[in-house]
């Protein structure tokens, strides 16, 4: 063979070889395996021939998300501008994955059109696809991509919320009021206020709504003279936006809707408790505790109580009166301690014909906490445990059954009935479906490490007396709990397992009060199927001290749906112990409501040892406790945590933006400011404030705003 072929022959072979394995790939293109289609997708693109374009396009619209994710690159890398439409509708792909591989390819076709479908796109995507978008864009050298895309966002709403506003139907216009409020614009005000007095209500409550969002105190006024209005929801909207622009001059106002106690009075008084003080709150909430509504007269005393307490004179003169008296002890209630001025006229009325007087008088003088009424409440107890001793005694002596007869037993299975014993087919395979849901109970019961809670057995075939007449004798028991009083324990504990629910309810309330010992026993109360109990109960333990709370802290992990009762009651409280950490952190780990209290506790134990915890607890993308997780990182401070906080200022929710702005400020990260300088665009009031205050050294929301 001469030598001048020999190159031709291997030139040949190699081209021979190569038609082969492109022969291969196309057939991969066919195969019922998505990962061989992906695959075949990705090397064809590696060999860059312009006449695949057309297998790329197909393989965009493959049913498989890793096919589609493929097609995306290879479109990409073509870079022919006829691929931008396709690949823009694979920027709406349903996977995340296919999405992002969507945005880098459109970035490296670098045209005009290219550009505009990712900015479109930044509003209505996730948090992954939004960053990957912004470093698409800057890999296309846009200057300053996140503040351009963030802009045209804000633009976006902006613009359809005003659209919408002026000719949706009515349930689009009562939002899109609310999301221009939200937007926090003074051009917003101006739209919105005109709209508070429209005859259309739930409108109007919607403008009210958004104006209390917009912070704006050019409001108050206008929103201040709807709670003259005779529409429930008009009212309470008013309410709301008063509480969120905070200010406290309209405080009589609010103190008027507190005292015709209507349904919107607790809502006023709450308001008014929410307002920095000034003469005017404390006023307001005094008048509150002496002529309000019974619940919200005690909330308002009890929030004066840390403020030093109401004038004692108008308190006094009601106690010196029948007709007043009940509102002169309700304000005592709650006064507490501060009112211990007043005890002199208090404790006559312990001796009151009135049973609703007398009771309030029990509650007032345990209140005030002064030892020297225990002899006159011992001889209450006296007197109300002789009045029930006949209604409560036993006349069937003979003990109640507290199991069920072989015969009767529903759990029994039908071959363990005695022999000669009828036998239902139908009742039989009920009895073996029992025992199978019982054993599983019984077996989820020991995985998790929980108690089964059972129900009480009734130990009476007929309760002779009525729940309210035992309500005196409750009183009594946990007033003198309250008081310390010699003996109180042991008469507690004789009443923790008492039949009555009130009597039992008041025992382990009471021991809340008396010690270690008195806690040791009421915990277990915890552990009953009455959820009204539970939760005050854990809220007793928790107000207890160290003693109560550590008794919540070590048997939360056995709690089931109840979890949420106690960390609820934790919150309350100001001695969580640093040793809580684990316990509250697997309560992390488990997700759910729960997980969003127990991230603010391990902030407020300043838990270091939580932080990868935490963190971890951010991958979880539906979690609804993301918020309080981020807002726990920052109080922790530690800037390892800076850069997966940072990811979510990228989030498609506001709330969880500001709180990723108002974490990273907490922590002093100084590497995002990109990034937040950028979210100071951004439409909604409480992303740009959260973010100016994060860039502002030393700086609070307010003054970010600014």
């Amino acid at each position: 063979m001469r030598t001048g072929a020999r190159p031709f022959i291997l030139m040949l072979a190699l081209a021979v070889g190569c038609n082969g394995s492109r022969d291969q790939l196309l057939a991969d293109l066919q195969s019922p395996r998505p990962e061989v289609r992906a695959l075949a997708v990705k090397k064809l693109a590696g060999q860059n021939n312009p006449d695949d374009l057309i297998l790329f396009t197909r393989a965009a619209k493959d049913l498989s998300s890793i096919v589609r994710a493929e097609a995306a690159v290879a479109l990409g890398e073509s870079q022919d501008p006829r691929v931008v439409d396709l690949l823009g509708e694979l920027l709406e792909d349903s996977d995340e994955e296919v999405q992002g591989r969507a945005a880098m390819a459109l970035s490296k076709v670098k045209n005009d059109k290219a550009k505009a479908y990712l900015t479109l796109q930044y509003g209505r995507r996730g948090r992954t696809t939004r960053q990957v978008i912004v470093q698409a864009l800057k890999n296309a050298n846009v200057p300053g991509a996140m503040t351009e895309v963030v802009a045209a966002e804000a633009k976006s709403q902006w613009d359809r919320n005003l659209l919408t506003l002026s000719e949706g139907e009515l349930p689009e216009r009562v939002g899109a009021a609310e999301e221009l409020g939200k937007s926090g614009r003074p051009e917003a005000v101006n739209r919105l206020l005109p709209l508070v007095r429209d005859s259309q209500v739930v409108l109007a409550a919607a403008a009210v709504r958004g104006l209390g969002d917009a912070g704006d105190k050019r409001a108050v006024g206008a929103i201040a003279l709807l709670l003259d209005e005779s529409f429930p929801e008009l009212r309470e909207s008013a309410i709301t936006a008063l509480m969120k622009l905070q200010d406290p001059a309209v405080a009589p106002r609010l103190q008027a809707v507190a005292l015709e106690k209507s349904a919107v009075s607790p809502q006023a008084l709450d308001a008014i408790v929410s307002f920095p003080r000034t003469p005017e709150t404390d006023a307001a909430l005094c008048a509150v505790a002496l002529d309000g509504a019974p619940a919200d007269a005690l909330v308002a005393a009890q929030a004066m109580r840390s403020r030093g307490g109401c004038p004692a004179d108008p308190i006094g003169e009601r106690l010196s009166r029948v007709t007043t008296a009940a509102n002169g002890l309700q304000a005592v209630i709650g006064l507490g301690p501060s009112a211990q001025a007043l005890l002199p006229k208090v404790t006559p009325w312990l001796q009151q014909n009135d049973a609703a007087l007398r009771l309030l008088a029990v509650d007032a003088v345990a209140s005030v906490g002064d030892a020297s009424v225990i002899p006159l409440l011992q001889k209450l107890l006296e007197q109300e445990s002789k009045g029930l001793e006949a209604l409560r005694t036993d006349w069937v002596t003979q003990k109640l059954p507290e199991a069920y007869g072989a015969e009767f037993d529903p759990a029994v299975s039908s071959s363990a009935l005695p022999i000669g014993a009828p036998k239902d087919e139908r009742a039989a395979r009920h009895a073996t479906l029992f025992d199978r849901v019982k054993a599983l109970n019984a077996q989820r019961a020991r995985d998790s490490g929980r108690p089964v809670i059972k129900p009480r057995v009734p130990t009476e075939l007929f309760d002779d007396v009525e729940p309210a007449r035992l309500a005196p004798l409750a009183t009594v028991l946990r007033a003198l709990a309250m008081l310390r009083a010699p003996g109180a324990l042991e008469l507690l504990k004789g009443y923790s397992q008492d039949s009555s629910l009130p009597l039992r309810t008041a025992a382990l309330l009471g021991l809340t009060r008396l010690g270690a010992e008195g806690v040791a026993v009421a915990r277990e109360g915890l552990l009953e199927p009455e959820r009204d109990l539970q939760k005050a109960l854990a809220i007793s333990l928790a107000d207890g001290g160290e003693a109560g709370v550590a008794a919540l802290v070590e048997l939360l992990p056995k709690m089931g749906s109840e979890k949420l009762l106690v960390l609820d009651a934790l919150t309350r409280s100001t001695a969580v112990p640093a040793s809580a950490s684990p316990v509250l952190q697997a309560v992390v780990k488990d997700g759910g409501p729960e997980a969003a209290l127990a991230a603010m506790l391990l902030a407020r134990i300043q838990a270091k040892d939580a932080v990868p915890t935490l963190i971890k607890a951010l991958d979880e993308t539906n979690t609804v406790a993301r918020r309080d997780v981020l807002l726990a990182l920052g109080t922790l401070g530690d800037a390892q945590a800076a850069d997966v906080v940072a990811r979510d200022l990228f989030h498609d929710l506001p709330e969880i933006r500001a709180a990723a702005a108002t974490a990273l400020k907490r922590m002093g990260a100084t590497t995002q400011t990109e990034s937040l300088d950028a979210l100071r665009s951004d439409y909604y009031r409480t992303v740009r404030d959260a973010a100016g205050a994060a860039l502002a050294k030393g700086g609070t929301a307010s003054e970010g705003a600014r």
